[in-house]
């Protein structure tokens, strides 16, 4: 399986992007997802993407390039040879607060699809927790999305929606069919990692990723995505990521 990829928002605090490639290829990764604050070096990104041989499928775009130049965000695509766009976030001030609201984010998504489908390009939205926290009615924007983009896929990031409360799982289960991708990582116990803000290396936590891989791997999901959203240790992170991802797919096909 080589579908096993590394978010570089991780490696983000790391100056030289040819060490974190050549770090990543040297770990064994052969992929790796790319977000907004890469794309402005195009020519030396997919130089370097050549040269460590590690290829971007997936990329992440601000909603605003995505709104207001889609067609910048369709040339980086095509550039990078991605076949998955996905939009990663809103900020607060942008968030709504009512089902409507969420309703209609659900819609301009769902009209970002179109374009991007028409280019040749899949499109997602990659979840956080805030969208697990519920309205006044008590109902949650996750489900307001998905009903106001009926054909967009989602990047379920794991961690987040246990972050938000929810069991992923049933998740994962109810949307199967709209899964194009997935984040692994995971969550310290308790009062540990404290300087790495409570995260974990992926199945180095708490996260039951054992009992969930079997669902997860039922999803028509074609990249599974290391992340860890503020490591102090790039390479313990790298390696020890794709070494427990390898050991839990040996473990699913023993």
């Amino acid at each position: 399986m080589n579908e096993f990829s590394f978010q570089l928002y991780s490696a983000r605090n790391t100056q030289s992007l040819d060490e974190v490639f050549a770090l990543l290829h040297q770990a064994g990764y052969q992929q790796v997802e790319g977000y907004g604050g890469l794309y402005g070096q195009l020519d030396e990104l997919k130089s370097l993407l050549e040269k460590h041989q590690l290829t971007m499928p997936t990329g992440h775009f601000d909603l605003a390039m995505l709104e207001n130049n889609i067609q910048q965000a369709l040339y980086i695509a095509k550039t990078l040879n991605m076949h998955t766009i996905i939009c990663p976030y809103i900020l607060p001030e942008q968030r709504p607060d009512s089902a409507q609201g969420w309703f209609e984010l659900g819609q301009r998504l769902e009209a970002i699809r179109e374009r991007a489908i028409n280019a040749g390009f899949e499109f997602g939205w990659h979840n956080h927790n805030f969208e697990f926290e519920p309205l006044a009615d008590g109902s949650l924007p996750m489900t307001w999305i998905l009903e106001g983009g009926p054909n967009i896929k989602w990047e379920m990031d794991v961690s987040w929606v246990v972050k938000g409360g929810q069991d992923p799982a049933k998740w994962l289960s109810k949307y199967r069919e709209r899964i194009c991708a997935v984040h692994l990582k995971d969550i310290a116990p308790e009062g540990e990692c404290q300087d790495e803000d409570g995260w974990a290396d992926f199945t180095h936590g708490t996260l039951p990723w054992r009992d969930w891989w079997p669902v997860v791997r039922s999803t028509p999901a074609n990249a599974f995505v290391m992340e860890h959203d503020n490591p102090n240790d790039l390479s313990r992170f790298a390696n020890r990521a794709l070494t427990g991802a390898k050991a839990l797919l040996k473990g699913a096909t023993a």
